[in-house]
């Protein structure tokens, strides 16, 4: 059997001829970018930083995207750019570190200034141009930088200040090179959907002709000379991820796949029930129950460290999901359900300047003697776009629409150490929060909800007797993208029947908080 493999970023898709590329520079939102330039019909790809002009003159795209990154461009060893790709005659958008890399690299000066700006920002158009077509004369924009541009090369203007930045927005006046100090990608910049797709339409001459159900297509046609006549194992967890993943692979290779489901102990209460049903029923999959509550419980007994839990359900998932897939005859390929935001937030671009912000165990973590070659169609995509993709497949709205779920489950929910009484104690909260939620009618406008347990007691009063109990937080974000999110504004009369049902009906709970932080500076989940 050949050794686990991840798939390739580096423009590998034919599903379009008209393409556009993200040089990521490190930029916690650089999967973003690509999924706004999707959102305008048109393909997108990420590829390395120090990718060569003439391998982007292989591609052909329509246009460069240079991303934002955590380094300043005049640093040793920050990432750079090969200066031929300015030659190509291919327009060029730098976003905040990309555009000051675009204009040092073209003989601007670019250095630390004391006026920061992080967050929003009122910006002023100070020049009539094609990337600002249809943006007010001015308009809040989301700025995250503490260099700027201080002057720029000959050939280049400023297009667009803010009070404390003179050089917001710039353009070459003979070649097709642009750029932003602040993010169009992100909500909070008003108008930053209509400066991107100005700079697709107007600038690059795309015609807005991608879809999703390409998309689909290709990776049918992928999997299927892949894998020939050989079996795929998929892991199952009752998430859409791994549903969405399910349902290509039964559409691409049929029989030819089995799906396991580990039972961990760590999974949302009926879940199991819940993929039974719907895979071995439904769908009539080829599916293997491997019950291991008692094994993970026993790997973590008296661990509390976040990324040390993560590590230990992922090596232990391993084993017990090999030893299940060593069952299956044939075996040779690993389908999971890996998404654009688990590989940024990975740092799991080979090399690449990414900062890790948390470890998922099934991004980059297989060991080679695994023994399969890994698939994972979904590695391109945001969850909007795979939600869209599992209805396209014919997935039920129900199995669609399931808010994600952590790989690591709840154990990244019950904070400290992990004890089963706890985790049952956390079921019941979260079972409850999601209830009420679907039955305000708000679970679809809503895009997580769960419960968390708090390694805190506090003194409470029930009856006539003090208590000194546990505390749950309910955790409620709105987000179209997983890489921001704000905390969901739900209504006082939800929070207060959550609460009191919480503490009414879960034993040992006497204390209900609901948490208003935004992603960033916190994340979604809590470990």
């Amino acid at each position: 059997m050949t050794t686990a493999t991840q798939s390739s970023h580096e423009s590998s898709s034919k599903i379009s001829d008209e393409k556009v590329i993200v040089l990521d520079f490190g930029s916690q939102y650089a999967q973003l970018i690509a999924r706004r330039v999707r959102e305008s019909k048109v393909y997108c790809e990420i590829v390395r930083h120090d990718i060569t002009a003439e391998r982007i003159k292989e591609i052909s795209p329509k246009g460069i995207i240079l991303s934002g990154g955590p380094n300043s461009v005049y640093e040793d060893g920050a990432p750079q750019i090969d200066p031929k790709i300015f030659q190509l005659g291919i327009p060029v958008l730098g976003i905040c570190y990309g555009m000051q890399l675009a204009c040092r690299a073209l003989g601007g000066e670019v250095d630390h200034h004391p006026a920061r700006e992080y967050g929003r920002k009122h910006c002023t158009v100070t020049s009539e141009n094609d990337l600002f077509a249809g943006f007010p004369e001015s308009a809040d924009v989301w700025m995250s930088h503490g260099d700027q541009v201080q002057t720029v090369a000959a050939g280049f203007k400023a297009i667009a200040a803010t009070d404390t930045c003179p050089i917001a927005a710039i353009q070459h006046e003979t070649l097709d090179v642009f750029g932003l100090q602040f993010h169009p990608e992100v909500t909070h910049t008003e108008y930053g959907a209509t400066i991107l797709a100005n700079f697709l339409v107007k600038i690059c001459k795309c015609e807005q002709t991608w879809k999703l159900d390409d998309f689909a297509e290709e990776q049918i046609n992928k999997i299927r000379e892949q894998v020939g006549d050989a079996r795929v194992i998929c892991g199952l967890s009752g998430g859409v991820d791994s549903a969405v993943v399910a349902a290509i692979l039964s559409r691409a290779i049929g029989s030819q796949l089995t799906c396991i489901l580990v039972d961990n102990g760590l999974l949302r209460k009926s879940e199991k029930e819940l993929v039974v049903d719907a895979f071995e029923n439904h769908f009539q999959t080829d599916l293997h129950v491997v019950h291991a509550e008692e094994r993970f419980l026993s790997a973590l007994k008296g661990v509390a460290e976040p990324q040390q839990k993560r590590k230990i359900i992922g090596g232990a998932f391993i084993d017990c999901f090999k030893e299940e897939a060593d069952k299956v005859e044939n075996a040779r390929f690993l389908a999971q359900g890996t998404l654009y935001p688990d590989v940024i937030e990975s740092g799991a671009a080979k090399d690449g300047p990414a900062a890790t912000i948390k470890l998922h165990h099934n991004v980059g973590g297989l060991p080679e003697e695994l023994g399969f070659e890994l698939i994972e169609p979904l590695r391109d995509l945001f969850k909007d776009e795979v939600r869209r993709l599992g209805l396209e497949l014919g997935l039920t709205e129900e199995i669609v629409w399931r808010h994600p779920f952590p790989g690591p489950g709840l154990a990244v929910r019950c904070l400290g150490e992990i004890e089963k009484e706890k985790l049952d104690t956390l079921r019941e909260a979260d079972a409850i929060v999601v209830e009420e939620i679907k039955a305000a009618g708000l679970y679809r406008e809503t895009a997580q909800a769960f419960a968390v347990l708090l390694p805190v007691q506090s003194v409470g009063v029930m009856g006539d007797a003090r208590t000194y109990e546990n505390a749950i937080a309910v955790r409620c974000v709105d987000t179209d993208d997983f890489m921001t999110a704000d905390w969901s504004r739900l209504p006082y009369d939800l929070l207060a029947k959550i609460s009191t049902r919480v503490i009414n009906e879960v034993a040992g709970i006497n204390r209900v908080t609901y948490d208003i932080s935004t992603k960033p500076p916190a994340t979604i989940e809590w470990e």
